[in-house]
Order: structure tokens, then sequence, then C-alpha cells
């Protein structure tokens, strides 16, 4: 059997930020990249990723997690208002030195900032998933993000040069994003006891006696 080569992440030109895709490879085959999780159903669900992007780690996995298990469509509206500065993400875990704000009383925490390039990236990425998601014909506006996910990236090294000659590290904190969303089902609710019995048939005897009934 022949060994199959492994993908390579793709860089837009233009862009210092890499998107995995899928590549053709030398034998004709396609790979692509490996996800955390594998959806229930996966011809109801579509997957996007972004590997090795230039936008911080920590602002990144907030407003992950702000838009985690959001409708498609509202999870567009929300990333829309964080860069208009009209709604906030909440910060959680990463909130040392993060400020408070009076409008992350709506997600009952004090911690919040308006992370404009993360929340351009998610939107992207979300547009991206929306796309995949029409090609395999599904359902857009029932469409909910079942899983995301940011990891930290290799850090990339710079330096800034100090007074007296030194000479400090200037690290940036790159990241991979991976989303996957899910078409939601209809919810037909169950049929009453009542609607189920079978209606008793009444004799016509009967039906004249209560009629009489009502009249007196």
């Amino acid at each position: 059997m022949l060994a199959t080569p492994v993908g390579r992440d793709v860089k837009f030109a233009g862009s210092a930020s890499a998107l995995f895709l899928w590549e053709p490879t030398g034998f004709g085959l396609v790979v692509m990249g490996r996800y955390s999780v594998d959806p229930d159903n996966a011809t109801k669900s579509c997957k996007a990723r972004g590997s090795n992007l230039r936008v911080h780690f920590k602002n990144t996995r907030e407003t992950a997690q702000a838009i985690k298990h959001m409708p498609l469509r509202r999870a567009q509206r929300y990333l829309k208002n964080v860069i208009a500065k009209k709604e906030i993400v909440p910060f959680r875990r990463f909130n040392g030195g993060v400020g408070r704000k009076a409008q992350a009383k709506a997600f009952g925490c004090t911690q919040g900032r308006w992370p404009k390039k993360s929340a351009e990236f998610l939107w992207q990425l979300l547009r991206n998933a929306e796309s995949n998601a029409d090609y395999k014909g599904l359902d857009v506006d029932r469409l909910v993000i079942d899983h995301i996910q940011v990891n930290r990236a290799p850090k990339m090294r710079r330096r800034t040069y100090r007074a007296h000659g030194r000479i400090n590290p200037y690290m940036s904190s790159p990241c991979h994003i991976e989303v996957i969303l899910s078409e939601k089902e209809q919810v037909v609710s169950a049929p009453s006891a009542e609607e189920d019995a079978p209606k008793k048939k009444q004799s016509k005897k009967k039906m004249a006696r209560q009629k009489l009934m009502q009249r007196d």
C-alpha cells in the first residue's frame, strides 16, 4: 500500500495567517486536519478550522466561549455587536488585569472586553463553516455552534531592543481554532393521552336523553 502524504497548512496571499484546507496530495487522495471531537450526526453537521492564526489566544478563547452553543445567526450578530461595542465579551478565565464593565452584568460577571480582532477572525470562520453547510445542503437558519475550541499555537519570536544594549524577547501568541456546526432537530410535541384515547361511541337514545336534560 502507498503511504498517504501529510496535509499541510495553506497560507493566504498577503497574510501571515493560515487556514487548514482540504488539499489534493500526490496520490490523488485528500487529507483533512484532525478535530478534537466528532459530531454525533456527520450528515447534519459541518466543520471549519484555522491554524496558526495571528490573533491573541486568550482573547479569542474568551470570545469563542461566549458564542458556544449559540445559533449561527445569533452568533454572527453578537460578533458584529462586539466589534461595534454594543455587546461585550465576558472574561472568566483569563481575566487578570481586565477592567470591570457595566455590559458584563448581562452575562453574570463583572469583567469584560471588546476584542475586535478576535471577533473578526471568528466571524470569518463562521462564514466559512456556513459556506460548507450550504454546500452540503443543510438548513443554515437551523444551525447551532455545537463545538468550538481554541488552542495555543507555537509562539512566534521577535526581539525588542532595550537600553544599555539589552535585547528582550518580543513574542506573539497565535492560536488554532476549530468549529463544528450542527443542524438543530425540530422538536415535535408528543400527543396527550386524551387525544390518543379512542372516543367512545354513544347510542342515539343516550344522546337524545342528554339533549332533554340540557333543555330542562
